[in-house]
């Protein structure tokens, strides 16, 4: 008899915990549906009123009437400089202060106020690194509304993500991995370049991703220091000024009388287009790191 009654009493517990289970589940379902759906929505309404304007003329002209015809591609050129400008000079010094705090900083007071400041920058209002960058790189140092400028703006605010992701993608790899290197006679930096690197890249690429994203999406410190409001023409050196799509939007959105929607859904949809292009070629390439990890 206490025998049936303490599998019975099992059974409801067990049904109760399967029950509770359950409501979790259509829990984060329904939080996920809430939360996915409105940005769905967005992005449809974003093709379907920008398809009909997206043309070879549109990705390869040169604006004109007031950028109320002709193409964007000053602005799409001007993107991919900044892009590239950004990722020179962020990539190198972010991985580089990442293995210097993972693998050689003590563990003092002073290391982990410089990771409480890495991580409070990270949380810094992008106006705030806009005006940083026009009163150092544009007059203190006189690169004026310039690429370099702003790619040097861009680079400040994206170090953080791409220090934070590598220091502790570095931490992540077991400890074993640096003791096979001392074993075999390598020296501490041989051990980390040949072997912690290596297996730490899927972690690193996914901070720049992070960090160049958000510099590409950016309005408001290219606004200080790089972007023009119209230029029908390519720069010719990283001391010229640019147009960037984010602040092409901006403009065309809010500036321009009589802009017809259409261009601005269009240029909306080439700049989602080309985020989710550098995503999928770093997630490939991240793909291929992954499949090349020992452990």
């Amino acid at each position: 008899m206490n025998q049936s009654l303490f599998k019975l009493g099992q059974r409801k517990r067990l049904i109760s915990r399967q029950f509770q289970q359950e409501i979790g589940f259509w829990g984060i379902r329904l939080i996920t549906l809430v939360t996915v759906l409105p940005i769905l929505g967005i992005l449809v309404i974003i093709v379907i009123q920008g398809i009909g304007q997206v043309d070879w003329e549109f990705l390869t002209a040169m604006p004109r009437d007031g950028m109320r015809a002709g193409g964007i591609l000053p602005a799409i050129a001007g993107t991919f400089y900044l892009m590239i400008g950004t990722a020179l000079f962020s990539i190198p010094l972010g991985i580089a202060a990442g293995i210097y705090l993972s693998e050689y900083a003590p563990d003092n007071a002073f290391t982990r106020l410089i990771r409480l400041a890495i991580i409070s920058l990270a949380g810094v209002p992008s106006v705030v690194y806009g005006l940083f960058g026009l009163g150092l790189f544009v007059l203190f140092f006189g690169f004026g509304i310039s690429i370099l400028s702003a790619s040097l703006t861009l680079s400040i605010m994206t170090l953080p993500v791409i220090i934070s992701t590598s220091e502790e993608s570095l931490r992540s790899i077991p400890y074993n991995f640096r003791v096979v290197g001392l074993s075999l006679g390598g020296t501490k930096w041989q051990g980390i370049r040949k072997i912690v690197l290596p297996q730490a890249l899927p972690g690193i690429i996914t901070g720049i991703i992070l960090g160049l994203e958000r510099a590409v999406g950016e309005t408001a410190p290219i606004l200080f220091t790089g972007a023009t409001f119209f230029l029908p023409r390519l720069p010719n050196s990283p001391l010229d000024a640019t147009m960037a799509l984010p602040y092409h939007i901006y403009v065309i959105a809010t500036q321009v009388p009589g802009m017809p929607l259409e261009i601005q859904y269009g240029t909306v949809l080439v700049l989602i287009v080309f985020v989710l292009a550098m995503n999928l070629i770093a997630s490939s390439i991240r793909s291929r790191a992954r499949a090349k990890r020992h452990w």
